[in-house]
């Protein structure tokens, strides 16, 4: 399995599954696909989700209270695969993939189609196990890299990443910000010392200008409760509102600058000349 990015930057769209439902997840999922989201983060609801912000929290409880498990966002994993291409990373705790066992969990993923996993809170110190069945399965694992781990650690999640390394651009939990820090760049810079796969940045994207700014030092940026929040707003309406919004963001990071726009206007009047 292999995760491509076409665009800079590509977007990572997440979303918690069996918010409000797995068959409207179904839908959102490809409506944000083909609205321009290379890659589908896919949630994985729980109890204790203590690095996301309230928009997500709030998300888990709701899809917990639908009884969504780990086995039916495989099951719907595999329905997406059947009908599109795009990257399908399961994002998920520790806790609900140990329950379900690494193998089976690896085994289960392959055979949806999904491309690869992301485990929040597994270290990658811990992570021997869960490696060997994953690479057994051809599955990208791909690690958080925070702006306070060392270089030598960054170095050993740069080495066990395959697929895309994801940057957090800040410490604390997800949720919308109205900056982007600056300490985002510095890691990617930090992070480009140890590997030649595409980054991610996450936390705290949700404005245009800040997925356009990513573009300029990054691959890709990861979004989560920019989405989830637009999927809570838009009762009944949840996968257009999400297809809106996604195009609305990548519209504007490839709209052409002030000097492109200047240039081509000199050109039009030296033509006309």
């Amino acid at each position: 399995m292999a995760i491509s990015f076409h665009n800079r930057p590509a977007l990572v769209a997440y979303f918690t599954c069996g918010d409000p439902d797995l068959r409207t997840t179904r839908d959102i999922a490809l409506a944000a696909i083909n609205a321009g989201a290379e890659v589908i983060e896919l949630g994985v609801p729980f109890s204790d989700p203590v690095a996301d912000g309230p928009v997500i929290q709030r998300a888990s409880e709701r899809a917990l209270r639908n009884h969504v498990s780990l086995e039916q966002v495989l099951n719907l994993a595999a329905e997406i695969r059947q009908e599109s291409d795009a990257g399908l990373i399961v994002f998920s705790y520790l806790n609900p993939i140990l329950r379900l066992g690494f193998d089976k969990f690896a085994a289960k993923a392959a055979d949806a189609g999904v491309d690869g996993a992301l485990i929040t809170d597994l270290p990658v110190e811990e992570a021997g196990e869960y490696l060997r069945h994953m690479r057994r399965r051809n599955l990208v694992t791909v690690f958080l890299a925070a702006p306070t781990s060392t270089d030598d650690r960054l170095k050993r999640i740069a080495d066990v990443s395959t697929g895309f390394v994801y940057a957090v651009s800040r410490t604390g939990v997800t949720g919308q910000r109205k900056d982007l820090a600056d300490d985002a760049q510095k890691l990617v810079q930090r992070l480009r010392k140890f590997t030649k796969l595409p980054i991610a940045v996450g936390f705290g994207i949700s404005r245009p200008e800040q997925f356009a700014s990513v573009g300029k030092f990054a691959d890709a940026a990861a979004i989560g409760s920019a989405i989830v929040q637009t999927i809570e707003s838009n009762r009944g309406k949840e996968a257009q509102a999400v297809a809106e919004w996604i195009k609305q963001l990548t519209a504007f990071s490839r709209q052409p600058s002030a000097s492109a726009v200047k240039n081509r206007d000199a050109k039009r009047v030296a033509t006309v000349d």
